[in-house]
């Protein structure tokens, strides 16, 4: 049975992004809308469970087709580097690590570049930020601005990704993440990822609200598992071919 408390609570985060987002939602779709009629593309990174925003935007049907995920596991699906390397989960925090993702990736100053993280903090995280920048890429932070006001960078710089963005859309989350506290002190019902994809989506269909406006026919994938959507996608992908990194089924 569904424990109402822990539906309220997520109930509450969703209800906070519908009204305090939409502007800095709409920003982000501006940004990623002149990207695309520009002949860019939108650039995706997560690190952790920030990984589900980055898969609801790139390589899903529903989804824009020039989105493309960066991924710490491209080191090894790409860059020859052997699995035992990625697995500490304390690599994020190697500012290092983004400028390894980065290069095994076409990515031009035409293209966005979408960011989450929960906590803002990690070096991975703050430099691809300061990567795409410096590279005159827009960037555009999923965050909580809660957790990341409360806690010092990880970056060598002592910025937080919120401070290095464009523009900033903040998940709403607590600091900790989980919203509910358990007797015992511990805490669940961490909230992010139901926010995050609900940005993800509400970002997603307003850039194609906005490219029919502006005449452009939306590149959306079609499910590859209803009849004519292999076609259908193949078609859109020859558009971009190199730079989409492929990633497992």
């Amino acid at each position: 049975m569904t424990n109402p408390t822990a539906l309220g609570a997520i109930q509450e985060a969703i209800d906070s992004v519908v009204a305090t987002q939409g502007p800095a939602i709409s920003k982000a779709a501006l940004l990623c809308t002149d990207a695309l009629a520009g002949d860019g593309i939108v650039q995706v990174f997560g690190t952790g469970h920030s990984r589900s925003f980055a898969m609801e935007i790139a390589g899903r049907a529903g989804g824009l087709v020039p989105a493309n995920a960066l991924s710490i596991k491209d080191l090894v699906m790409y860059g020859g580097v052997d699995p035992a390397d990625i697995l500490d989960p304390h690599c994020e925090r190697d500012p290092a690590l983004a400028h390894r993702v980065w290069a095994l990736h076409d990515v031009r100053p035409s293209d966005v570049l979408l960011i989450a993280s929960n906590s803002g903090i990690n070096g991975a995280v703050v430099e691809m930020a300061t990567i795409g920048r410096d590279n005159g890429n827009p960037v555009v932070a999923v965050t909580s601005v809660a957790h990341s006001s409360s806690m010092a960078s990880r970056h060598p710089s002592g910025a937080r990704l919120f401070e290095v963005a464009d523009v900033v859309i903040d998940n709403r989350g607590v600091p900790g993440d989980a919203a509910l506290e358990l007797p015992g002190g511990a805490r669940i019902v961490p909230t992010s990822t139901m926010t995050s994809v609900l940005v993800a989506q509400l970002l997603s269909a307003q850039i194609c609200e906005a490219l029919i406006a502006r005449g452009i026919d939306p590149p959306v994938y079609r499910s590859a598992n209803v009849e004519g959507g292999d076609a259908h996608n193949d078609a859109l992908l020859a558009r971009y071919a190199g730079r989409l990194k492929v990633h497992e089924p």
